[in-house]
């Protein structure tokens, strides 16, 4: 049964809004910082501002135990979240004007924390509203969305800012934050949103305390197999992120220009990847999502070990285009796959904590892979192993990774639990 278009369009537009800052942080803070004078170390601690992603999960319990019964369980959260944002993007208009740096920064840093607290309600919401067989579109629409809100911030807006400036592309990011808080307004989140067989499943369960929190968390904590779950999230992309952090390096010192590079890894990579995420979410509706996961997965090896190619045998356009845009392609694929199946063994009673416990994993879990690739291949200041290594052991460690899905296989997944009242 097809996920209701209107709840569609919400997650959409919902993921997408969350995309801007971090898209604008991640392409286009770099450069505007360069433009104002900011040195290449200081460039390289920009990566902070992200920092809210990566901690989120120690104030998700806060996000599933408070909510108003009027606004509803998630959109409680969303609502002033995306109020937040607008305010933020409008504030920074003014002092990129002035070329104020420092409190340009913490704007940064207070959208990525306001982006990242409406994602834990975001996630919330589609754990509470997504049956088992509609997982895979729902986290289509989760990394389609939120990687078009990344283009628009760090490349539209970029473009557009030829012609709007720096203080036109922050209104247009609020003006799209405000759009989105008008669509999160015009949807009620109420029992009768969900799907009937989820809403009826519990209809007077009590709402959550913390006692109730701390035993649920510790209940999923005790689930057998856990150790092999965790794992399992945290080393996926460990190779293939590896390889990626040396790509565009590589290419660069393979003699292709950067314009070239942006052009073939930065936009047709990009769409590509786009389209990947759009096949993953399908893939994961016609088969079982552990199957789907492990045919991605499977898949995704064959890119890393053309990446190992290029590098031994020397580049061509057309094989840096192949290798480019297949790796992007099935990467999509295997990342919406993956969130569907971490999806899959939430408990829907603390769903928005119990999910973020396990995104925050497959962020730290691939946080190794770039500096340990540089180690392995800088000659000055690491072990001097080179391009070729690296490449190899990322499709090594993506090999392994299939290994793991053999005691995956033999777990149980969670029933679908009750969903607490949303008021």
């Amino acid at each position: 049964m097809r996920l209701p278009p209107y709840r569609l369009v919400v997650l959409c537009v919902l993921y997408f809004v969350q995309g801007l800052p971090f898209g604008f942080q991640a392409t286009a803070l770099p450069v505007y910082l360069r433009a104002q004078g900011a040195s290449l170390a200081a460039l390289g601690f920009v990566g902070v501002l992200a920092l809210p992603w990566g901690l989120k999960a120690l104030w998700a319990p806060w996000v599933d135990r408070f909510h108003s019964p009027r606004w509803g369980r998630r959109r409680s959260w969303v609502l002033p979240m995306q109020a937040g944002l607008t305010l933020t993007c409008a504030v920074a208009a003014l002092f990129v004007t002035d070329g104020a740096l420092r409190p340009l920064l913490v704007l940064v840093l207070v959208m990525n924390f306001f982006a990242a607290t409406q994602d834990i309600a975001v996630d919330g919401f589609a754990v509470d509203h997504l049956r088992p067989e509609e997982l895979g579109l729902g986290n289509a629409i989760q990394v389609v969305g939120y990687k078009l809100g990344m283009l628009t911030g760090g490349g539209l807006l970029v473009w557009a800012s030829r012609y709007i400036g720096w203080p036109g592309l922050f209104l247009s990011m609020s003006a799209l934050c405000l759009l989105a808080l008008g669509v999160t307004l015009s949807f009620r989140e109420t029992s009768s949103s969900r799907p009937r067989d989820v809403a009826d499943s519990a209809p007077d369960e009590p709402a959550l305390t913390w006692p109730m929190m701390r035993e649920r968390l510790g209940a999923v904590l005790r689930v057998p197999g856990i150790g092999w779950l965790l794992l399992f999230i945290a080393t996926y992309k460990l190779g293939e992120t590896m390889a990626d952090v040396l790509y565009k390096p590589f290419l660069l010192d393979s003699g292709i220009p950067d314009w070239r590079i942006g052009q073939w890894v930065g936009t047709w990579g990009n769409v590509a990847s786009i389209l990947g995420s759009v096949a993953g979410g399908l893939l994961a509706t016609r088969m079982p999502v552990l199957g789907a996961l492990g045919l991605t997965a499977a898949l995704r090896v064959f890119p890393l070990v053309g990446r190992w190619w290029l590098a031994t045998h020397g580049v061509t356009d057309a094989s840096v285009i192949g290798v480019t845009l297949c790796e992007e392609l099935v990467g999509g694929a295997l990342t919406t796959v993956m969130f569907a199946f971490m999806m899959s063994r939430v408990d829907r009673r603390i769903g928005a904590t119990h999910y973020t416990l396990l995104a925050s994993l497959e962020v730290w879990g691939k946080a190794p892979a770039a500096p340990l690739a540089g180690w392995l291949a800088d000659p000055v200041h690491g072990l001097g192993l080179g391009y070729a290594f690296v490449f190899l052991l990322g499709a090594v460690l993506s090999v392994a990774f299939l290994a793991l899905l053999v005691p995956i296989a033999r777990q149980q997944p969670p029933t679908p639990a009750p969903l607490a009242p949303t008021g």
